[in-house]
């Protein structure tokens, strides 16, 4: 099994961008754990980042020709980007969408997503830990052909 992880803007900057937010994990630090885990569940892992709308876009494309799921971190695209939802929708792979913090417990602007209406579920709030339960539940999903 191949699980492809995207992460959008400013998820490179993890570690370094709002600690007291995000805190100190780096991205690098959650990919490292994940592939780990990714070990332990057998499962291929790719990981991409962009900052670039249309980079995640064609990241999401090959995912699903490429990758039995993916879990996504659209980051600010989440609340308002078409495209991504559009481009979830049309592939085959299913989508788990995480966060790192509680989006809905955040500014009102951060409440809404429009790419949730295509995942098939979704993950917040645990930090970097966000990243391994989704992971977990996607894989579980698949393997028990709860998820399609």
């Amino acid at each position: 099994m191949k699980i492809m992880v995207i992460n959008g803007p400013n998820l490179n900057l993890l570690g370094t961008r709002e600690p007291e937010m995000y805190g100190d994990t780096t991205l690098e630090t959650i990919e490292t754990r994940l592939a780990s885990l990714a070990h332990e569940l057998d499962v291929e892992l790719e990981f991409v980042q962009s900052n670039s709308e249309g980079e995640l876009i064609d990241h999401i494309h090959r995912a699903g020709t490429r990758a039995d799921g993916i879990v996504i971190n659209p980051a600010a695209y989440t609340h308002y980007s078409i495209a991504i939802r559009d481009a979830l929708a049309a592939v085959s792979a299913p989508a788990v969408e995480v966060h790192m913090t509680n989006v809905h417990g955040r500014e009102p602007f951060r409440r809404r997503s429009v790419v949730s209406a295509v995942c098939v579920g979704g993950l917040w709030g645990f930090g970097a830990a966000t990243y391994e339960g989704a992971l977990r539940l996607l894989v579980d999903g698949l393997n028990a052909d709860e998820i399609s």
